[in-house]
Formats: C-alpha cells, structure tokens, sequence
C-alpha cells in the first residue's frame, strides 16, 4: 500500500464545516469576554485568575477546532503563549515585590498607599494568574495536537 492511499483514508479532526466556523466566529468575542470578566471579579465573587484564564484558553482551542489546528498555529505563533505566561508571572512578581521596596512584606498591598489597594491588587493578580494560566492551556493545546500527525508528535 502506497502512503498516498494512506493518507487519503486517515481521517483528521478538522472537518471544515461552516456551520461550526460561523459558531466560533460569533462566540469567541462574547467567550473572551466572560473569561476576562471571571479574571477581574475573582476577588468579589466565584471565580478568579485561573477560571478565567482557562476560558480565555478556550478561545484558541474553539479557533483550532474550527479553522484547523495548524492554520491556528500559524495565526498564534509560537511567541504568544510564551508571551502570556511571561508577562503574567512578571506581573505577579512586580505586584508582589512592591510592598517590599515600600517596607512591607510580599503581597502587602496597602503598603501602596492607595485607596482600595487591596481590592486592586488581588484584581491585578488574579490578571496575571489568568495570563499564565492561558498563555499554558494554548500552549498545551498545541503541543497535544502535534501529537496527532503521523511522525509521532516530534513536531512540537
């Protein structure tokens, strides 16, 4: 057996239908939205950075299910995942190391000296959380799905 009779009969997960791109296409801004509200107010109510940033995540995963894996992949790059989890662990260190140059102690937020400095800081980073927390499920998504060609996942 040739491996173009092969490849023609292995199906793949992607199934171009326009039914589910026009979906994904209406959703994903209403679907990114509620992810960044669950971020923001997992101080006040259920909810939180990594709840939020799980359903940013799903964002790139609906993308991949939709228009393909490897034209998401293209779309992302391989520098926004890594970008996420940078910036958000970043953003939880400057947060957390500013109490400290103010003489506090780590994550000592009225140490800053503002009004509602703790309702602020938690809200920022439970941000960075949901920054890290997505930028690993996008990245997850498409180190699983490299697994799915015929080379055995060494694509990744």
């Amino acid at each position: 057996m040739s491996d173009s009779t092969t490849d023609a009969e292995t199906p793949t997960p992607y199934v171009e239908s326009p039914i589910i791109m026009t979906t994904v296409r209406i959703i994903t801004p209403f679907v990114f939205t509620f992810g960044l509200f669950v971020m923001f107010h997992g101080a006040d109510s259920s909810g939180g950075g990594f709840q939020g940033g799980v359903i940013v995540g799903t964002v790139v995963l609906m993308l991949g299910m939709a228009f393909g894996i490897e034209t998401t992949r293209s779309w992302v790059g391989p520098k926004l995942p890594v970008g996420l989890v940078g910036s958000g662990v970043l953003a939880f260190i400057l947060i957390g190391i500013g109490p400290v140059l103010l003489g506090g102690t780590f994550l000592e937020y009225h140490t800053y000296g503002i009004y509602h400095a703790t309702k602020y800081g938690i809200e920022l980073v439970e941000l960075g959380i949901g920054l890290i927390v997505s930028g690993i499920v996008t990245g997850l998504f498409f180190v699983i799905s490299s697994g799915m060609g015929d080379n055995g996942g060494e694509t990744a």
